[in-house]
């Protein structure tokens, strides 16, 4: 617990490293007006491509690791474009990756996500993301040849259930990127840059009991409830949580719970999510996640299967402030406001492996409202058809033209790498989870 608490005093002590409010306005001339229009051009020729891209992956949706139509569609327009692109990149049937440029100079990385939720289809709009994805990296092409350096779309499988942007890494998918961005589609009409945006890191522990079998009214006394293990460890997370900290979550579903009611479940099993703000956090939480299933074995006298990380865990996303900055200007020039809100670490909410990729190399994951009606938001089935509503398909072109334009500042501008990697430096540099 006193680790748990130190590690709480540290994100305290982060939290006031920045102002409470901050300008977003950006100190850096990046390529020009001139090149940033041309993206923006290019991504309205774009447009009617996009939109297809985009109905086509919502009404053929699937799933982490299972994206092969999906893949291959962004891979055939690229096609239609000139570009060849490699699926099946870093040792995975359905990553992507297509490179414009050459040389040792900048590299700029546009990622783009396609997987589907199961059930509810793109109802976390990765649609969007992937037409995000494709049309500012199709739009900024063009410009990379005459200002140097190099530009890829890097797509990533299984945001969703699978941390594919963390198999990358391992891979070495990102070993050569400088600096990359996503966007992320949301609710609403709002534009949300946060410089210094911040989301939780997430992990996942599964445990499996096992107990006895026995019938459950002839002879319940030799038996061992394996189903009583679960409940006693979600009962004693559900007493955990009244003691977590303001950035930390715990949730979690009894995924087994037994074959038959008049038979002693001899196995059953559970699935945790742990999330904090902070990695020092979201260790020290894990491990008072895992000494509570381990108690309910005790308690109970089954035996406990815990495994730790089954997915490899996401990170806290840590946005880059003056790439950011960047594309907020831009968007700004597409004549969407961009709010200032409050910067300060976040206490609970969703996690993205994109966390991973920006621990990893300085990263922006800014966020576009598609116009959803009110209460909508991700992870809903409304939402899905959000994202092929005519307001979607504007927010995704003014989000690619600001992507597109975000990257050919980066490659242009030395002063603006600079902030850039001094910045990323600031804040601890190149991290990688170890386990």
């Amino acid at each position: 617990m006193a680790d748990h608490i130190d590690a709480y005093l540290a994100w305290q002590e982060a939290a006031g490293r920045t102002p409470a409010t901050v300008d977003e306005s950006s100190p850096f001339e990046g390529a020009g007006d001139a090149d940033r229009a041309a993206v923006g051009a290019a991504v309205d020729d774009l447009r009617p491509e996009l939109e297809a891209l985009a109905v086509a992956l919502h009404d053929d949706p699937e799933t982490g690791f299972d994206e092969h139509r999906s893949v291959r569609r962004i891979a055939d327009l690229l096609a239609a474009h000139g570009v060849e692109a490699e699926v099946g990149a870093f040792g995975l049937d359905t990553a992507l990756r297509a490179t414009v440029g050459e040389g040792d100079g900048p590299h700029f990385a546009v990622i783009a996500e396609y997987d589907a939720l199961p059930g509810i289809g793109q109802a976390c709009g990765h649609n969007i993301i992937a037409g995000i994805g494709v049309g500012a990296f199709l739009a900024a092409a063009p410009l990379v040849a005459r200002r140097g350096g190099r530009l890829s779309l890097i797509g990533t499988p299984a945001e969703e259930n699978g941390g594919g942007k963390e198999h990358i890494i391992r891979a070495g998918g990102f070993d050569d990127v400088d600096a990359a961005g996503m966007v992320h589609p949301a609710g609403g009409d709002e534009v949300s840059s946060i410089v210094g945006q911040r989301t939780t890191g997430v992990r996942r522990v599964a445990v499996t009991y096992r107990g006895r079998a026995a019938h459950a009214a002839g002879a319940p006394w030799l038996g061992l409830n394996a189903l009583d293990a679960v409940v006693t460890a979600y009962q004693g997370v559900a007493q955990l949580r009244q003691h977590i900290l303001p950035i930390d979550r715990v949730h979690g579903i009894i995924t087994d719970g037994g074959a038959a009611p008049n038979i002693v479940p001899e196995r059953a099993s559970a699935l945790f999510y742990v999330r904090s703000g902070e990695v020092d956090t979201l260790r020290a939480l894990t491990d008072r996640v895992v000494a509570v299933l381990e108690g309910a074995a005790v308690s109970t006298g089954a035996t406990a299967e815990i495994e730790v990380d089954p997915v490899p865990p996401y990170l806290p996303l840590e946005a880059n402030v003056a790439l950011t900055k960047r594309w907020a200007a831009t968007i700004r020039s597409r004549g969407r406001a961009v709010p200032a809100p409050p910067l300060v670490p976040a206490q609970g909410g969703p996690s993205t492996d994109m966390g991973n990729v920006s621990r990893y190399v300085p990263s922006i994951h800014p966020s576009i409202g598609l116009g959803a009606p009110a209460g909508v938001q991700p992870h809903n089935a409304a939402f899905a058809d959000a994202t092929v509503r005519p307001a979607a398909f504007a927010a995704m072109a003014d989000a690619a033209a600001a992507l597109g334009a975000a990257a050919i500042d980066y490659l242009a501008d030395a002063r603006l790498r600079d902030a850039v990697s001094e910045e990323f430096a600031a804040l601890g540099g190149r991290f990688r989870w170890e386990g």
